[in-house]
């Protein structure tokens, strides 16, 4: 899928998988190859890549947004056999299990900017029950990736970072009557429901119809629940609340706990 902004192709990006099974997201410019999170195994993580034609050794970075399992699953493959630099909050980094060792670690902080190769990368806090955890909004050749998941509400900051995006990678967690009539325990749910736990459907279609402001030539679901939620049911409610805003030449996508998403070019 082609949603170019005039002239050649320069940004590819792929949901390599998301949901609380692990979250992986890859992104390309003609320098520069990155994933957001490594939450799949590192074995899983080179048999996606190999199914959009990649491959691990041609990483340059990995940012990680928060310590939570199903984002950092495989980093010791990657950051440790592969030794590919994993970029990284201070708080969240001593939040990592002990026995992950990584071999080339940055720093970063919550809200700063910093450039990998022709890449500049903005990092912005999100409400979340992590030590530090932060979303990232990518920009290269003018095209600007939002990776925003694993955030129980859309605070203004947010909402200013999502601005002039081209590609919205968006968490739809969780419908709110499946949470409340499903199989987890009530403690569960309401960290789930929290204002540091997931975004509901219901949540993500309120910004879509008072905030968004419909420059996204892809918009794509994540981090979408198996047991809460339902990919068509989230498909629907988001369909219809960019039909209300408007935003007819905005492609919407769904991601996938299983397989990778198509390669979405720019």
């Amino acid at each position: 899928m082609r949603a170019t902004l005039g002239g050649n192709i320069s940004v590819r990006v792929a949901v390599l998988g998301s949901g609380s099974g692990g979250n992986c997201t890859f992104l390309a410019t003609r320098r520069v190859k990155v994933l957001i999170d490594a939450g799949l195994s590192g074995r899983e993580t080179e048999r996606r890549l190999a199914a959009i034609g990649e491959n691990p050794q041609s990483l340059q970075a990995i940012l990680i947004t928060h310590e939570h399992w199903d984002h950092i699953s495989g980093l010791a493959r990657l950051g440790g056999k592969w030794g590919i630099p994993v970029y990284i909050t201070a708080l969240t980094r001593k939040a990592l299990p002990p026995q992950l060792k990584l071999r080339a670690v940055e720093t970063i902080q919550g809200g700063s900017s910093f450039q990998i190769g022709d890449v500049i990368v903005e990092s912005f806090g999100i409400p979340h029950d992590a030590a530090d955890p932060i979303a990232f909004r990518l920009t290269a050749d003018g095209v600007r990736t939002a990776v925003v998941t694993d955030l129980g509400y859309i605070p203004q900051n947010v909402k200013e970072c999502l601005r002039g995006c081209h590609c919205v990678i968006m968490e739809s967690n969780h419908d709110l009557e499946m949470l409340r009539n499903g199989p987890y325990p009530w403690t569960v749910k309401q960290r789930v429901m929290a204002r540091t736990g997931h975004l509901s459907n219901g949540a993500l279609c309120d910004f879509l119809t008072t905030d968004f402001d419909r420059e996204a030539r892809v918009l794509v679901l994540a981090h979408l629940s198996e047991q809460n939620n339902h990919p068509e049911i989230a498909r629907v409610a988001a369909a219809a609340a960019l039909e209300q805003t408007c935003a007819g030449e905005t492609r919407l996508a769904l991601s996938s706990q299983r397989e990778p998403t198509e390669v979405f070019e720019f």
